[in-house]
């Protein structure tokens, strides 16, 4: 699986970006599909993520009610729209797409990753 990640641009505290995400492969519908981030100076964090079938999704405490992910099994594509952003969102966030075992979810594939920078 092969990711693009793209969207990524600078916007003003409080405006909005629509990150887009495209696989190659034919078992895109098969794969969790996440959003990380990673802002300078600190640890890559997931931001969100949604399952490949029921399309269940999650998010970190501080995205909540302002992101939302979403998936397109027939384009292959997966969207954070990113709602009433902060200057501590700013970021470079990357696409991945993984599986789930008894363990939890890993992510085998990812995007080339996409700045998002937010001013305040």
């Amino acid at each position: 699986v092969q990711l693009q990640a793209s969207g990524g641009g600078l916007v003003q505290a409080g405006g909005s970006l629509r990150l887009s995400c495209a696989a190659s492969g034919r078992t895109f519908s098969s794969y969790v599909m996440g959003w990380f981030r990673r802002a300078p100076g600190k640890e890559r964090e997931l931001v969100a993520r949604i399952t490949g079938g029921r399309g269940t999704t999650h998010y970190a405490d501080s995205v909540k009610g302002r992101f939302t992910i979403s998936r397109d099994n027939a384009k292959n594509t997966v969207h954070l729209q990113m709602n009433s952003l902060k200057p501590e969102d700013t970021a470079v966030y990357y696409c991945a797409a993984g599986t789930y075992s008894g363990s939890g979810y890993s992510y085998h594939y990812w995007g080339q990753g996409t700045l998002v920078t937010v001013s305040s």
